[in-house]
């Protein structure tokens, strides 16, 4: 668009010489583009020749002809905040606002996002149940949580639209003639083909034809599937404490409390997000260092951090890209000191609680096991218990109790950034935060690349890349900040790639909020700053695997108290050339392109530092340990 808007203002305006402006602007574009690829260079040149073929001038009329009126931004049955105000913002009507019609506190609604409709897709999967093996892998690698599944019982698929599709469930876990249906979101889908992509049933009698499909978008499918995506989020969530989480297929069936953000299509980063918050988002508490996760987790005016319809979800602020570890640090503090006052509060008026409630209420209360989503209901369920007789009892310290109880739920502690922040300008912080000791989970979102503010290096940028600032490849090595956390001994330290190996990524996220300490994922994630094509995002991240580049492992101290080496290896040896990998990404061919002496030397370390790395995890893995 933007070479295309510049060849028609230079042609438009003359501040240059036509000639001139357009091999400019040419010139511009083989910098700008280059490590993308000779293809991409030439489609903008194609683009900008073919702007000013067809540049025509149009006539304005002096009157308004057309009867077509403006369709309401967003829907009428969305609440008032949102037609009022969010509405008015989307609308680009934000400068006529009053101050009194915004949040005096500067909170936001949350679940706005679902009001937007942006209809970007020119085609949506499909879902073919007939063959479908309810492997859950397509609504774990959404990149918007725009396809998703649910279980629901024949009374409830009695009722559902024309065209509606649903298929018995495989499983044992689930009661007799319960339905699954995967359904998609037409409207928030962006069309980026990933769930097709990793689909891996195939019809055997036309093999091209998967379980999903990516299907023309046109106006009958449209109303079909808003249809059905309707009558979809009208069915009743199942609940979790019948889920098998360690499964993908049950994982998924929580509801994703992250949706339809405005991150790029075939975003990596985003899938990492929204499991977290399918996992533990109902009682998660996020603190989002400034960045990509920042802007399309929170930017105005809407917003993809959603609730229960109990109305239960996150808890997510941002404060700055520099203290983003201290600020999550300040809310676990405050969650324990709140925890404290409740625990001396809560035995101070221990006779009279126990009075109506029973006896060892309280010690109960204080020590239930919360690790299972059986023990977080009892929990709550207690909880909820103790709010209606704290309402009984007439005092101060009754009210203070009672406004700070949900603290008994466990919480669990995100915070969030990219390797930008982690590895770089918020690394201070994040070491820290692993020598704290505290409970809290750190999952760095690697693009290996400062994404958000243009594709920058960054400590996390690994040799021979080129980007903004190394622009003749980088001369260093990826900083190695996994090797920083496992030297502390006591953190739960892992790296993931989910589309190389999903099973070991939902693992991982289990054991890492399970584990009473400090934790962090550090999770890969393709780009486009990295000059790759983000259909192609799951193989990026298996041949960032079978190179060596990206070992995946996990680190659990807990595995020591077992007599266990904490040490897990998750991914084989390097199994195909390192070349294999970086010749299909645009920041390691640009420079082969330009300067191949200089690419081959640095790729030439790059592979004796892969070899070295490994071996040093294997030896990790395979020494001896007593309990």
């Amino acid at each position: 668009i933007n070479t295309v808007m510049q060849s028609c203002f230079f042609a438009i305006s003359e501040v240059l010489p036509r000639e001139q402006a357009i091999a400019a602007m040419k010139q511009a574009v083989q910098v700008s583009y280059g490590k993308k690829g000779e293809a991409v260079v030439q489609q903008n040149f194609d683009a900008i020749d073919a702007a000013l073929d067809h540049l025509h001038s149009i006539t304005v009329p002096a009157t308004v002809t057309s009867k077509l009126e403006l369709k309401p931004t967003v829907s009428g049955d969305a609440p008032e905040f949102v037609q009022q105000v969010t509405g008015r913002l989307i609308a680009g009507e934000g400068d006529q606002l009053p101050v009194s019609a915004f949040p005096y506190d500067g909170t936001w609604p949350v679940g706005t996002t679902q009001w937007e409709k942006r209809n970007l897709a020119f085609e949506i999967p499909l879902w073919d149940e007939s063959i479908c093996i309810d492997c859950g892998k397509c609504p774990f690698v959404c990149p918007h949580s725009a396809i998703r599944s649910k279980v629901l019982d024949l009374d409830h698929a009695a009722t559902a639209p024309e065209g509606f599709k649903y298929a018995p469930v495989k499983g044992k876990e689930f009661a007799a003639e319960t339905q699954i249906s995967y359904q998609v979101a037409p409207e928030d889908c962006t069309g980026c083909g990933l769930c097709v992509e990793i689909c891996p049933v195939h019809d055997k009698q036309n093999p091209e034809h998967k379980a999903l499909n990516m299907v023309s978008l046109e106006s009958d499918l449209l109303e079909q599937e808003r249809s059905s995506w309707a009558f979809f989020k009208s069915l009743p969530e199942y609940d979790r404490t019948l889920v098998r989480a360690s499964t993908l297929k049950g994982a998924m069936l929580f509801q994703p409390l992250f949706e339809f953000s405005g991150a790029c299509t075939g975003c990596a980063e985003t899938p990492y997000v929204r499991l977290t918050s399918q996992l533990f988002g109902e009682r998660m508490v996020v603190a989002n260092a400034t960045g990509c996760s920042s802007i399309y987790g929170g930017n105005l005016p809407t917003t993809p951090w959603t609730v229960t319809t109990e109305g239960r979800g996150p808890a997510w602020s941002n404060s700055l890209f520099e203290d983003n570890a201290e600020f999550g640090m300040g809310m676990r503090a405050a969650l324990d000191h709140q925890w404290d006052e409740v625990r001396e509060k809560l035995q101070m008026m221990q006779k009279e609680i126990e009075a109506e409630l029973g006896e060892a209420f309280v010690e109960q209360l204080l020590s239930r096991d919360q690790t299972s989503e059986s023990g977080i209901y009892q929990q709550r369920q207690a909880v909820e218990q103790l709010s209606e007789r704290l309402k009984q009892i007439d005092s101060d310290e009754a009210q203070l109790l009672e406004a700070l109880i949900d603290v008994l739920v466990r919480r669990s502690v995100w915070i969030i950034g990219g390797d930008g922040w982690a590895y770089d300008i918020g690394f201070g912080g994040v070491d820290h935060a692993l020598a704290s000791g505290r409970d809290v989970n750190i999952l760095v979102l690697d693009t290996e690349v400062y994404s958000n503010t243009g594709g920058q290096t960054s400590k996390a940028t690994p040799r021979g890349a080129v980007a903004k600032f190394s622009a003749g490849g980088k001369t260093s090595a990826k900083k190695n900040l996994a090797d920083v956390a496992i030297s502390y001994g006591n953190v739960y330290v892992a790296q993931v790639a989910y589309g190389a190996k999903d099973m070991q990524t939902l693992k991982t996220f289990l054991e890492a909020e399970s584990y009473p300490g400090t934790s962090i994922i550090i999770a890969y994630a393709p780009c486009i700053a990295q000059g790759v094509d983000m259909t192609e995002n799951h193989s990026r991240q298996r041949l960032a695997v079978e190179s060596g580049h990206w070992p995946l492992f996990r680190y659990d101290p807990r595995r020591r108290e077992q007599g266990k080496n904490p040490m897990q290896l998750d991914s084989k040896a390097p199994k195909i050339p390192y070349a294999d990998f970086i010749q299909g990404e645009g920041r390691f061919s640009v420079l082969m392109r330009s300067q191949p002496e200089v690419a081959a030397a640095l790729q030439k370390q790059a592979e004796e530092e892969i070899s070295a790395r490994y071996q040093h995890y294997k030896r990790l893995a395979e020494e001896e340990v007593t309990a």
